[in-house]
């Protein structure tokens, strides 16, 4: 049965789960309210998808 020699470092360790990080995700202005929103998806804020009402968002 294979067995490690050697106790594997944390510098090592932590080198090999370097690129499993999480990322950000992207986000895109709105143009008809100019807040932050997912691309390709209906506005939160306005409730509009490419120029046209999708969503009837309540005012506060």
């Amino acid at each position: 049965m294979a067995v490690p020699k050697r106790k594997t470092s944390k510098a090592r360790r932590d080198k090999r789960r370097a690129h499993q990080s999480l990322s950000l995700p992207s986000l895109a202005k709105c143009p008809q309210c100019g807040e932050p929103r997912m691309p390709h998806r209906v506005c939160p804020t306005c409730g509009k998808y490419h120029g046209r009402a999708v969503l009837e968002v309540e005012e506060a």
